[in-house]
């Protein structure tokens, strides 16, 4: 397709840093999750807006890539269906904010993907940031640390289990751009995902999800939290190292807790900020790229990938 395939050149072509990429996407996905917690109230239900995200996500993304066909091996269409149900898992985070500000649960989603970093590496020091990361979810849970009361137990069953999601699609992405090239997989596996949540969001929500409000609305948000920062992410992941973008990536919970702020006017209070900063600062510390050696000496490999697995030439965007 000429006129995908030029869009694509020039997308990847594009003048903007690629620092500046990976901040716009933290900033449109946590702007979008604002929105996304708006949308429940106009859909009636969290998973009809997870699903009417979603929907909209994958239809989206397939007019951008178009795959003609599924993988034409076993492997590659499990890795798809892995990689979907992993995304459908991660919205559970929408459940969580039935009951949690976006700060907190955004921040309890990221430690999913902070577990894996810290159980993958074999650098002594990450111990280290293991017990920021510790220190900052006790924070969450210090009597007085929130407003309203302690932390709902059901905001955080979920918020927990889409961490689990988000740790799984870490691993399974990588294990895709090991497999494939170019975002047709994605947009399958999001695909999936819309298929997995249609039938509960069918349920909780009806044809509400067809109202032109709810559509509308659902169409900005799967914009801003899915399509948008899909792709600033994988071109800002073609331009820089993964670890780099990481860095960069563990900004998102700051990003959700002033989303919350502006979007929402959800205050949090001193003690849940300090989560937020230590969580973001343990993240920010497991991905860093290592101390450069000194001159003249070998350079460090690179950091260990789960046994068995490949090392991707490229890596597949992430989604919520």
């Amino acid at each position: 397709m000429p006129g995908r395939n030029s869009f694509v050149r020039r997308w990847y072509g594009s003048p903007v840093p690629a620092p500046v990429l990976v901040l716009g996407s933290v900033i449109s996905v946590q702007t979008g999750q604002a929105l996304g917690k708006q949308l429940m109230g106009v859909v009636g239900s969290p998973m009809g807006a997870v699903t009417l995200r979603l929907v909209l996500a994958a239809l989206l993304l397939l007019l951008v890539w178009r795959p003609r066909r599924l993988p034409a091996d076993r492997q590659g269409r499990l890795l798809v269906l892995a990689l979907g149900t992993a995304i459908a898992g991660m919205n559970l985070v929408y459940l969580a904010l039935e009951h949690l500000p976006l700060g907190v649960a955004m921040t309890i989603q990221l430690t999913g993907p902070l577990v894996v970093a810290l159980a993958t590496s074999r650098r002594a020091r990450d111990v280290a940031w293991g017990l920021l990361a510790a220190a900052g979810i006790a924070c969450f849970m210090l009597p007085g640390s929130s407003p309203s009361g302690p932390p709902s137990p059901t905001g955080l069953i979920f918020a927990v289990l889409s961490a689990v999601s988000m740790g799984a699609y870490l691993l399974l992405s990588q294990r895709t751009g090991a497999h494939t090239v170019g975002g047709g997989p994605l947009a399958l596996a999001v695909l999936w995902a819309a298929l997995v949540t249609l039938p509960f969001g069918l349920v909780q929500s009806g044809d509400r999800l067809l109202r032109p409000d709810a559509l509308t609305a659902g169409l900005v948000v799967a914009v801003l939290s899915a399509a948008l920062p899909y792709s600033l992410e994988l071109t800002a992941l073609r331009r820089l190292p993964a670890r780099v973008v990481g860095v960069l990536q563990s900004l998102e919970p700051v990003a959700a807790g002033l989303a919350g702020l502006l979007l929402l006017g959800e205050q949090l209070s001193t003690p849940q900020w300090l989560a937020v900063g230590l969580i973001t600062a343990a993240s920010a510390g497991a991905v860093s790229r290592p101390p450069a050696p000194a001159a003249g000496a070998p350079p460090s490999p690179p950091p260990p990938c789960p046994r068995g697995w490949r090392r991707p030439s490229t890596a597949t965007a992430r989604t919520r």
